[in-house]
């Protein structure tokens, strides 16, 4: 059973509840069954009204799994958390608590007979333990503050945890005569980062822990300003115990200011617990190394490993290191795909992960004595996590017509059994579209796996207006990924045709069909794109006459660009977050690294080539050929890019005549996070594009 959600807020219209309860009764119980959908297609609120899961951790005995769910409230715009556990071999799910603190990060401890989870019932986050069936709560730290994550070591006699630490003044500190003051007075880069000010940076610590109690916490890195885990995506699946309990490993970019925002480079680092001393373990090694994970055994540790610096989308290679020789090994080396989420079984012999290949993120299991690697799944799918559990595997995993489940993986057949159900009641309501997989030709003749998604209740007798999806990153597969913005279930029960390729500079199709976009933001990706609609626009199905293109981030920036070169194809356009002016964004973007790699540098280095034909290719530049409708969509918490870009777009369609909307989201970031937000998105979004596709 699940928490009071968004569906509340819609009651009178969408369901039919039994035992009807206050919203403010439902937070504290479970939420009543939910009998009917008033209609079979996808709306927003329908969207939102799904349970999200995440989390999965397997009991040390390997026989149940624990995980999260979060549902949304709409009417009081936040979120609820409440855990669950389930047998590996099926049954029922138990909900274990019912709080409004959105309990998270919950694991077992490793003996097995209490749980440790964060909550922020003492007003700060802080670690909590309770009984295995959520009863007993009771607090374990008093951090000042709060804690961010934690982890057990092996023994049970220490805890691991993550603090946010300040490391530098700030204009109270300098000036404590001017306690109102609100500024910030930077010296360096770096002074924001995704969507906050940088003021504090996370540092791990770690403490003993007895009698259900933590003391004498150290700082792991007392007095140095650097990050650990990084940010701002990095929680303590960046950090790891050795099976002994005696040393710490721990992913570091040991940079500040203008040299972290030039560079990817982390390291793994050793700490001794008893000694304090520290030591790099991947001295060398230039690119992102992050994830670290010790072998059961100890004998080994395997990691993800980029091999360049300043590419942060670099193929991710899977390292082992021998810790009795010191030797380090790509096992990936043969292996064309990228190695994430690794879990070493229990008899340290094998390493399972994921991986993307065409669109298609499947679990994998390496043997490290054949340096063999053998895909264990298939199905249209995309898996996100996979963990062992004894003689068998779990997993998560979504699609693009299913939201994330836990499932029981047998680890020689890869057939797979549901465990969660969370969905099931809303999705055996809905009439979901249908996914096709094409293959469509690009302009330089190789093939390009395109997804056609279709309305509801699709009749091939009648035309359809259809959507170009245009995907961000750049370099972000489409591949069966479920989203609660860019959704392709929800955009096609809003009665579009969903055209989504896998233009060229996404993973899963090798190193070549990846590489090929850096440094050529205008070029063949944008052909490939065009080669996407024009080849769905001459099915007799698709009104060829009402085609739009959507997308964010770098597909925001794609639309600017096809808005000025598209040659009549679309009648109206949507972009979120998206760049409009390179040169603009090369000096507002905050890691550098990144506009340095795919730009291929400042636009004020002339004898530079390819920066130079990147900067050429600037949206801004071709303004004068606009001729669509556009919506421009921006958050103004997005600091990778300021809102500043969609405000210029929107100005210059504006000035130029051309119709233009714009929704701008104070209180947001690169994405939408908040419920009321997220469905006003959905309206705006269908709005637009009923009003010139319809």
């Amino acid at each position: 059973m699940i928490k009071s959600v968004c569906l509340l807020a819609i009651a009178a219209t969408l369901f039919s509840f039994t035992n009807p309860k206050t919203t403010k009764e439902m937070t504290m119980n479970s939420n009543p069954e939910v009998k009917k959908l008033a209609s079979d297609v996808m709306t927003p609120e329908v969207l939102w009204s799904f349970g999200r899961i995440g989390d999965p951790a397997v009991s040390p005995d390997g026989t149940t799994v624990l995980y999260s769910v979060t549902n949304y409230n709409i009417e009081e715009n936040k979120s609820y958390r409440d855990l669950y556990t389930v047998s590996v071999n099926g049954g029922v799910p138990v909900q274990i608590t019912s709080t409004p603190e959105k309990e998270s990060s919950a694991v077992w401890r490793p003996d097995g007979k209490k749980i440790g989870f964060l909550s922020s019932k003492s007003g700060e986050m802080q670690l909590w333990e309770m009984n295995l069936d959520g009863s007993e709560p009771v607090q374990v730290s008093e951090i000042k503050g709060g804690i961010s994550g934690f982890k057990y070591s092996p023994d049970g006699t220490k805890i691991m945890f993550t603090a946010d630490v300040k490391m530098k003044k700030d204009v109270h500190d300098l000036f404590p005569d001017l306690p109102k003051a609100n500024a910030y007075l930077e010296n360096d880069l770096m002074y924001k980062h995704w969507d906050e000010w940088v003021q504090t940076v996370p540092h791990p610590f770690v403490a003993d822990y007895e009698n259900g109690k933590i003391a004498n916490a150290v700082d792991l890195l007392e007095g140095e300003p650097y990050e650990s885990p990084m940010k701002p995506f990095g929680g303590v699946e960046q950090l790891d115990w050795s099976p002994d309990s005696k040393t710490i490993a721990y992913t570091c970019r040991k940079k500040t200011g203008k040299e972290y925002a030039l560079s990817t480079n982390s390291d793994i680092y050793f700490y001794n617990v008893e000694t304090k001393k520290t030591e790099n373990k991947t001295q060398g090694m230039m690119g992102y190394d992050q994830n670290p994970v010790f072998s059961p055994d100890g004998k080994w540790i395997a990691w993800e490993s980029m091999e360049r610096d300043g590419y942060e989308a670099d193929k991710i290679r899977l390292f082992v290191m021998n810790l009795q020789t010191g030797e380090k090994i790509d096992y990936s080396a043969e292996f064309d795909q990228n190695s994430t989420n690794l879990a070493w079984s229990a008899n340290s012999k094998s390493i399972y992960f994921i991986s993307c290949w065409q669109a298609l993120t499947q679990v994998y299991r390496l043997d490290l004595a054949s340096k063999k690697i053998a895909q264990i799944t298939k199905g249209i799918q995309d898996y996100a996590f996979v963990a062992e559990a004894k003689d068998k595997l779990i997993g998560m995993k979504h699609s693009m017509s299913k939201p994330d489940e836990i499932y029981a993986i047998d680890s020689k057949t890869g057939v797979e059994t549901e465990l969660s159900f969370q969905n099931k009641p809303i999705l055996d309501q809905l009439t979901l579209s249908k996914v096709e997989e094409r293959w469509i030709k690009t302009t330089d003749d190789k093939q390009m796996l395109t997804w056609v998604i279709y309305p509801p209740h699709f009749d091939p007798n009648k035309k359809y207006p259809t959507i170009l999806f245009c995907e961000g990153g750049p370099q972000s597969t489409v591949s069966q990924f479920w989203s609660y913005r860019w959704n392709f279930q929800q955009m096609a029960a809003n009665g579009y045709i969903v055209v989504a390729p896998n233009r060229r500079g996404l993973p899963g199709f090798g190193k070549e069909w990846l590489e090929q976009i850096s440094g050529d933001y205008g070029g063949q990706n944008m052909k490939d794109y065009l080669s996407a609609i024009d080849a769905v626009a001459k099915e007799p199905f698709v009104d060829k006459d009402k085609l739009g293109c959507v997308g964010a981030s770098y597909g925001g920036f794609s639309v600017y660009w096809l808005a000025g070169h598209h040659e009549k194809r679309f009648i109206a356009f949507i972009a979120h977050d998206g760049m409009f002016n390179l040169e603009q964004q090369y000096l507002e973007t905050e890691e550098m690294w990144f506009v340095n790699w795919d730009l291929g540098g400042p636009y004020w280095d002339k004898a530079n080539a390819v920066a130079q034909r990147s900067y050429a290719n600037s949206p801004h530049l071709f303004v004068d050929k606009w001729d669509a409708p556009i919506l421009v969509i921006h958050g103004e918490k997005d600091y990778r890019i300021l809102a500043s870009q969609g405000m210029a777009a929107f100005n210059a369609a504006v000035l130029r005549g051309v119709p233009a909307q714009m929704l701008i989201f104070p209180d947001e970031n690169h994405w939408v996070l908040q419920p009321q937000n997220g469905i006003l998105w959905q309206r705006v979004f269908k709005q637009w594009l009923d009003k010139w596709l319809k």
